[in-house]
């Protein structure tokens, strides 16, 4: 399996829209956009986001788009997010590709949050250096109410 991280391109936004619809990945994920099939929004949150300062990734597994990772947020409070489409799961995809994206982002503290019943997220993060430093309680739109989720950090 050959894994690498390279800038988003235009093509990989309809498959990021297919992956971000699995109803599965979407409940498992949790904290998802309050209608993950409006791709108006979709398309709205991807223009801002690539023309932001944030690092985003499309992740390829043997030249094929299998998800998207990202560094986002103000310095000093800046947060990782990954997605990976659900066919490829189980096979440390994610954290290969958390592992590169830190890797390429050296800027510390890096902060992530997860759904608390998530197990397979906080395995990822804590694999990838991510320590939790917090419980919290959030609004999970995928699952419409507040759910507990844990605060992850990466130290220098």
């Amino acid at each position: 399996m050959e894994l690498t991280l390279r800038t988003v391109h235009d093509s990989d936004l309809p498959v990021f829209f297919r992956q971000m619809n699995d109803p599965e990945a979407v409940r498992m994920a949790a904290f998802t956009p309050k209608d993950p099939a409006d791709r108006d929004a979709f398309d709205a949150h991807w223009k801002r986001a690539l023309a932001s300062d944030a690092v985003h990734r499309t992740i390829l597994v043997d030249g094929d788009v299998v998800g998207s990772t990202a560094v986002y947020g103000e310095p000093g409070e800046r947060e990782v997010t990954y997605w990976i489409d659900r066919a490829y799961w189980g096979r440390g995809i994610a954290k290969a590709a958390l592992a590169a994206l830190v890797a390429e982002v050296p800027e510390r503290p890096l902060y992530a949050r997860a759904a608390a019943d998530n197990a397979a997220s906080r395995r990822v993060l804590e694999k990838c250096g991510f320590r939790v430093t917090a419980h919290a309680r959030g609004f999970a739109n995928a699952r419409g109410e507040e759910i507990d989720e844990v605060v992850l950090v990466l130290e220098g």
